[in-house]
């Protein structure tokens, strides 16, 4: 039995103009089961969370049906313990990870790096730098002129 469980979290921000006319941010989710390619949208982390939960344990309760009923409980109860920590700790993590996403690499780099050697081939963010004006004006500039090509091309086949 293949004892994994793989899921894919994709966040989008949306900005807008609430009714006092402050710009305000909203966060909103899609999760994937890998395994099964079953997913959800979600705007609370809650909900992925718990969209976890029930593919995890599913999981759990297949690779021990064949248990007795109290080893059941005492495997779950111990599979349940990561949820725990989860749910004290990912609040402070979503934000950190929002606020500084080099560190949090950087991070998770050092971690990898203490499982193994073959894991540990680290990213080099020390030239990660935030974008700047100038950086959305030179995008902007060349997405102009893409389109612009773009509209020249459809042009010729009308």
């Amino acid at each position: 039995m293949d004892n994994t469980a793989s899921f894919v979290v994709r966040f989008t921000q949306k900005l807008y103009q609430t009714e006092e006319g402050d710009t305000d941010v909203q966060w909103r989710g899609k999760i994937t089961h890998v395994q099964n390619d079953e997913q959800i949208n979600f705007s609370e982390m809650e909900d992925a969370i718990k969209f976890m939960q029930t593919k995890l344990s599913e999981l759990t309760l297949a690779s021990v049906e064949d248990r007795t009923e109290d080893e059941q409980k005492g495997i779950l109860s111990k599979s349940f313990d990561i949820w725990k920590k989860m749910a004290k700790d990912y609040p402070k993590m979503v934000i950190d990870v929002i606020k500084d996403p080099k560190a949090q690499v950087t991070q998770i780099q050092e971690q990898i790096s203490q499982v193994g050697d073959e894991l540990s081939s680290k990213i080099d963010v020390d030239s990660w730098r935030p974008p700047s004006k100038s950086d959305f004006y030179k995008l902007t500039e060349e997405l102009k002129a893409v389109s612009k090509k773009i509209d020249e091309i459809s042009s010729k086949f009308k």
